[in-house]
């Protein structure tokens, strides 16, 4: 049976868990000033709900699918900034200095082959929209075993 897309996460106030850092570059690249440490205290959940207020969203510091699709930011290769540092720490990759290049591309093609390898329709292209977003934030739910080859 095919994986699938883990649904987004619910990340709130006090969480520390893995999509705050991700969260935090997310918001950075939007604008607003946070200190990236991977702990959602007030300082990411008054950038949260800045967000949620201008894209007319529940102003609750919760977030959900909506805010997580409110924050994303599209990646694609040659870019620069926060967004691409989150998803380079998303993998954790060496050297992640928030440049996409060869090595970035390389992770985001991986990943979307795997995503289509397990039954979900991407296009392999290493560009970071919606569905590589929310696997990297969610992972993927594997409805039954699958081999990992090569």
């Amino acid at each position: 049976m095919p994986a699938t897309l883990n649904p987004w996460p619910t990340t709130r106030q006090g969480s520390t868990d893995h999509p705050v850092q991700t969260l935090q570059y997310l918001l950075l690249a939007h604008g607003h000033t946070v200190t990236v440490d991977g702990v959602f205290g007030s300082e990411t959940g008054d950038a949260v709900r800045a967000v949620q207020r201008a894209k007319n969203l529940p102003d609750d510091g919760v977030v959900d699918a909506a805010t997580w699709h409110a924050l994303l930011v599209p990646v694609r290769p040659g870019m620069r900034g926060s967004a691409v540092r989150g998803l380079q720490e998303e993998f954790a990759l060496d050297g992640a200095d928030g440049i996409y290049g060869p090595k970035t591309e390389a992770a985001i093609r991986d990943l979307q082959r795997t995503i289509r390898g397990s039954g979900t329709t991407i296009e392999v292209d290493g560009v970071v929209g919606p569905q590589t977003w929310q696997a990297l934030v969610s992972g993927l739910r594997e409805a039954a075993p699958l081999s990992k080859a090569a």
